[in-house]
């Protein structure tokens, strides 16, 4: 297996779950909590996982990006690809999404295709 395809596949996983639970846990509870709760604590202590996740979804966009290029993927598909570590939950339909092209458009990135000698 491509070691793009190696390094995409959990961070896709990392992302979306730093994602989901900022924006499902930490933000409401920061926001939506009484003012001096221990929950708006919890919302306000656990907003640090917001800077993770900006840290490791750059990392994720390098290795899509390179990955995308090495597959040829187009340009609409790329961009997609990359703002589902935006979007909560988004990342987890796209990511089963990329594995299914690989294997139909890109076998060799998988290791799938055998080379002939």
């Amino acid at each position: 297996m491509s070691r793009l395809v190696t390094a995409y596949r959990p961070l896709a996983y990392v992302v979306g779950v730093l994602l989901a639970f900022c924006a499902l846990v930490a933000l409401p509870a920061k926001y939506l909590a009484t003012e001096g709760s221990s929950l708006q604590q919890f919302g306000e202590d656990a907003s640090i996982m917001w800077l993770f996740h900006g840290w490791i979804y750059i990392i994720y966009f390098v290795v899509t990006f390179f990955l995308a290029v090495r597959a040829r993927w187009t340009i609409q598909f790329t961009v997609l690809v990359l703002a589902a570590g935006l979007i909560p939950l988004l990342i987890f339909w796209v990511e089963r999404w990329v594995m299914r092209r690989l294997r139909s458009d890109s076998p060799e990135l998988l290791g799938l295709a055998h080379s002939e000698a």
